[in-house]
């Protein structure tokens, strides 16, 4: 960033808690955000603070920092209203182009962002891909290898809305198998 003197940072914060202070406290044109930060109830999901905060108006804009090469998943932060999309693969000048792009009023994908969804087999649905916070919550302890049965015993839900949740995850992930469920996991970081 020291390379681009015209962005000023005004504040930096390890998980969305933090990120909410500072937006109430700070003035800003625009939000990083890696999506994998910790959320205010401890889980690893950023989408359900970006969506809260992206229904409020106004709002700065939103870059989002990601491994997730997923259309469904990369057009539902869209969907949603995050005005750009940083694969954590490209090049740190991708991060300067897409802050500059949000700042100007413009949608911004990366380069590898921008292949995984051209590269896309079937036509991406735009609500598809962006996960409930208990839809994650469910997919992240399955992908640790927990049981259904031993995940609802750990959230204190029934094994039926545990099977529900994985797959409802699963279809608006597009993924069809548990060898794509295993598949996408390591590609997003989390096995």
């Amino acid at each position: 960033m020291s390379a681009a003197s015209h962005i000023e940072i005004v504040g930096e914060a390890a998980d969305t808690y933090g990120l909410a202070e500072l937006i109430d406290t700070c003035a800003c044109d625009v939000v990083v955000s890696d999506i994998s930060m910790p959320g205010i109830d401890g889980g690893s999901n950023a989408v359900s603070f970006l969506r809260r905060l992206l229904r409020g108006r106004p709002h700065p804009c939103i870059v989002v920092l990601t491994m997730i090469c997923h259309a469904h998943m990369l057009s539902g932060l869209l969907h949603i209203g995050v005005g750009a999309i940083v694969d954590k693969r490209d090049v740190a000048a991708a991060l300067i182009d897409a802050i500059e792009a949000g700042m100007a009023g413009r949608v911004y994908l990366s380069e590898q962002a921008r292949t995984a969804m051209e590269a896309a087999d079937t036509p991406v649905q735009l609500r598809a891909g962006i996960l409930s916070a208990r839809e994650w919550e469910v997919f992240q302890l399955y992908v640790q290898g927990l049981a259904v049965h031993e995940i609802a015993v750990r959230l204190q839900r029934s094994g039926k809305t545990i099977s529900t949740q994985k797959r409802s995850a699963m279809r608006k992930l597009g993924l069809e198998t548990e060898a794509d469920l295993i598949d996408y996991a390591r590609q997003i970081g989390l096995t």
